[in-house]
């Protein structure tokens, strides 16, 4: 009997900081290296996606935010990885989601996210991923409950060159990949009816 092969889930990442060496950033490749063989995470840089504008939305998505839409729209997941930002979503990343929430073919809804942060303070994040959690509701998608990824005082996890030299965090992040391999497949059953 010939061995079956497994499906591949293509997972669109993307980090809420523009920094080129941002925690979070760090943190996306780290998540990609621990996540499960069928897990393929391709990495979005949001550095070219435009300020939101209506004006320019009402002539035509610029062609970052076409190729934002499209990347989001197949993939079978989306992961993001932010800082938080004065309690809050960051600009760069709370602009992204501005442009995909417009026009009938916003690509979050019933898409399964799954939302994990780092931090230099102490609460890794945890506020930004409340406020983060309340605007996927809004956008229908489907975000990851459990387990939740809170990294605190990154500075003292990830060494210069943003590789984790904390195996705690790598076991929480190598748990919350193979949870949203799941939970990916969970929301595919459901959205087809199972």
């Amino acid at each position: 009997m010939a061995e079956e092969t497994a499906q591949v889930i293509r997972v669109l990442g993307f980090a809420g900081s523009l920094r080129r060496a941002s925690y979070n950033r760090a943190l996306l490749e780290v998540a990609k290296g621990l996540a499960p063989p069928t897990l393929e995470i391709a990495i979005f840089d949001l550095a070219e996606v435009p300020l939101y504008n209506a004006d320019v939305e009402a002539a035509g998505d610029p062609s970052a935010v076409r190729a934002l839409k499209d990347a989001v729209a197949h993939a079978d997941g989306v992961l993001i990885a932010t800082p938080e930002y004065n309690f809050s979503i960051p600009g760069g990343l709370k602009n992204l989601i501005d442009w995909l929430s417009r026009g009938d073919d916003q690509p979050f809804a019933l898409k399964p996210v799954a939302i994990l942060s780092a931090s230099a303070g102490p609460v890794g994040g945890a506020r930004v991923q409340y406020d983060l959690r309340k605007v996927m509701l809004f956008m229908n998608a489907q975000v990851l409950a459990k387990p939740e990824v809170f990294i605190g005082m990154a500075g003292t996890k990830f060494d210069a060159e943003g590789r984790c030299t904390d195996d705690t965090t790598r076991k929480f992040v190598t748990d919350q990949m193979a949870a949203f391999q799941r939970w990916i497949a969970a929301v595919g059953r459901m959205r087809a009816g199972a």
